[in-house]
């Protein structure tokens, strides 16, 4: 097969999973998908608590907007640090590379090729391999191999920030609907069904993008959200029958 060939071959599958942004978008995913999640669990928990101890339906409103928007800043605010440090650690990284490349091409052109001997390829081919991606970029080429870090690919803190939060307010507004909307003598009974459905699709979806079996994954989803609300809802009825609240 020609090199012409294969990269006709390659041109016509765009799709496949070897599509460079494609593990950066599953990321995105799962993590807008865990953080709606968490959104739904814990939110759902504060105001079926508070439901649970008799309180107002303004009490209850005024409990899920706290954990809503206490939620989203918190989830921003986490994920922000954490994406900060590791997006300094990766550009620590690729200065040490670049002035490693700077100071002696030679050894880390041997470098690349070892690494690349070391999967499987002869001394030759490897040679040959480091020596055209050198050519074309030496810096991409050994943070792709080294390190499994694409300069252009580094993920921005805002950004990871704001993704986060939207996600828990998404999912965080369902259980403030499913509380305050229905009649009052059926709320609890209606957010309790409204959030397995939907702690049931976040599972589906969070298993089906990592590639887990699905009944396993949506079961723990279910079955944790289910007893954290029937916790708190038990600690808020008894707070109101022993007239503490």
């Amino acid at each position: 097969m020609t090199s012409s060939t294969v990269d006709s071959a390659f041109a016509g599958q765009p799709d496949e999973p070897h599509a460079s942004s494609l593990a950066g978008r599953l990321n995105w995913l799962r993590a807008g998908v865990l953080g709606a999640n968490d959104g739904i669990v814990s939110v759902a928990a504060i105001v079926v608590g508070v439901a649970g101890t008799g309180s107002p339906t303004s009490a209850i409103l005024a409990a899920g907007s706290a954990a809503l928007i206490g939620g989203a800043i918190s989830m921003a605010l986490g994920e922000y640090v954490s994406v900060s440090s590791q997006r300094d650690s990766q550009r620590a990284l690729i200065e040490k590379e670049r002035l490693e490349l700077q100071t002696d091409p030679a050894g880390e052109l041997i470098e690349l090729a070892g690494l690349y001997q070391a999967r499987g390829l002869t001394a030759e081919t490897a040679l040959q391999v480091a020596t055209e991606l050198t050519d074309r970029d030496a810096l991409r080429a050994h943070l792709a191999m080294e390190l499994n870090i694409d300069e252009n690919d580094i993920a921005s803190p805002w950004h990871a920030a704001g993704a986060s939060a939207l996600a828990f307010l998404i999912g965080g507004i369902l259980p403030v609907l499913a509380i305050l909307l229905p009649p009052e003598t059926i709320r609890v009974p209606v957010t309790f069904t409204v959030i397995t459905i939907a702690l049931a699709i976040t599972g589906v979806v969070g298993a089906r993008l990592g590639g887990s079996p699905v009944a396993r994954a949506t079961m723990r989803v279910v079955v944790g959200g289910a007893l954290a609300l029937a916790a708190t809802f038990i600690i808020g009825t008894l707070l109101g029958t022993s007239g503490v609240v």
